[in-house]
């Protein structure tokens, strides 16, 4: 079966760091991506990474603080988030897209998600 877990939420204090961790199994994805959504919001996408780490991208409201990494050989992807702000509260999903080519940026291209973990960042 396929399945993305990820881990590593959590509560923690403005200006903290923290580390989010997705193991995928049952699948090799061409992409990887994390994703977040707010209560009431809508999804959004954080970052992303290719295969080979080459190609990321990442959203303006997270440049220079997050980065997000492969693990090829473990089949996992992470996501490090320093100086984290209060508007980062937000449940983080793990996708991946079996695809090439695209708008990788986009909700529908993802085929498979995890079911998300809780970070949340106090004032």
């Amino acid at each position: 079966q396929v399945q993305l877990v990820e881990s590593g939420g959590g509560l923690v204090q403005a200006g903290a760091s923290l580390r989010v961790s997705c193991a995928a199994s049952g699948r090799t994805f061409s992409t990887l991506a994390w994703f977040r959504q707010a209560p009431g919001k809508e999804r959004e996408i954080v970052a992303a990474s290719s295969w080979s780490g080459a190609s990321t991208f990442y959203a303006n409201f997270v440049k220079g603080r997050f980065t997000i990494s492969r693990d090829n050989a473990k089949n996992t992807v992470v996501l490090q988030m320093n100086s984290l702000k209060p508007e980062d509260t937000a449940v983080y999903y793990c996708a991946g897209r079996l695809g090439i080519g695209g708008n990788w940026r986009a909700r529908d291209e993802y085929d498979y998600w995890g079911q998300g973990t809780q970070v949340t960042v106090s004032s």
